[in-house]
């Protein structure tokens, strides 16, 4: 279920849970096996609500509080509803315990957010598009808004720059936002890394980051999008902890 999972705890302040799923532990089959959380890539709604549910129950949370975006590759960025509604943007902000906040991506780079000490959270699909948009950015000023002063940061596992190759117009643009994203596929032809280009920014603002490995397209245990188009989504998942009654 897990490809990482760590806990940050700060004296005095509920802790808060990271983890990137990966393809094992849940019931959808074929190509979409078997832990896909996607529910539009023509999975059986059942199979993607009881795959929900499963990692759910694994962060302590009840399914109702496992609340996804309608993704667009955008750079809105919403505050969580109060309905837990599904808010249509690429990145979300809460400083609610209790709620995780899901990420779903099968090769953009899933990036978590958190600052323990103001009990503050996000979560943000970063592809292409939302690097070039600063959608991180977005991020820690919606969270800066929700009273974060000292966020940091999980990048998770996506498509490495080795297999993400592009027009040489798309790397220049790419790189004229983030030069860390300019690299070179595995034939050394132009391609981008994202998430090299997302650390970037993040470093920029001073955020620590904790750059987790793993390529979409070079693991069997990940969906990849580019690698096949019928495939699953995994997820990254953040949360503030209830505190214990």
């Amino acid at each position: 279920m897990w490809w990482w999972q760590d806990r940050l705890e700060v004296a005095g302040k509920p802790a808060i849970t990271f983890g990137f799923t990966d393809s094992a532990g849940g019931v959808s089959q074929g190509p979409l096996a078997s832990l896909n959380l996607g529910g539009h890539v023509g999975d059986d709604p059942e199979r993607v609500r009881e795959n929900r549910s499963r990692v759910a129950r694994a962060v302590g949370v009840d399914p109702a509080s496992f609340v996804l975006m309608h993704q667009t590759h955008s750079t809105e960025v919403a505050v969580l509803p109060a309905d837990l509604s599904s808010p249509d943007a690429d990145g979300m902000v809460t400083d609610r315990s209790g709620v995780a906040l899901c990420v779903l991506v099968a090769d953009c780079t899933p990036v978590l957010l958190a600052d323990p000490h103001a009990g503050v959270i996000g979560a943000v699909h970063a592809g292409r598009p939302g690097m070039t948009g600063r959608i991180v950015d977005n991020a820690l000023d919606a969270m800066s808004a929700l009273g974060a002063a000292s966020p940091v940061a999980v990048v998770g596992p996506s498509v490495c720059g080795r297999c993400y190759e592009v027009p040489r117009e798309m790397q220049d643009a790419a790189a004229s936002v983030s030069p860390a994203s300019r690299t070179v596929s595995w034939t050394g032809t132009p391609a981008i890394d994202v998430a090299a280009g997302v650390v970037q920014q993040l470093s920029a603002r001073d955020v620590p980051v904790t750059w987790v490995p793993g390529c979409t397209r070079e693991s069997e245990r990940l969906f990849s999008y580019r690698d096949d188009h019928a495939t699953g989504r995994f997820a990254g998942v953040v949360l503030i902890e209830s505190a214990a009654p």
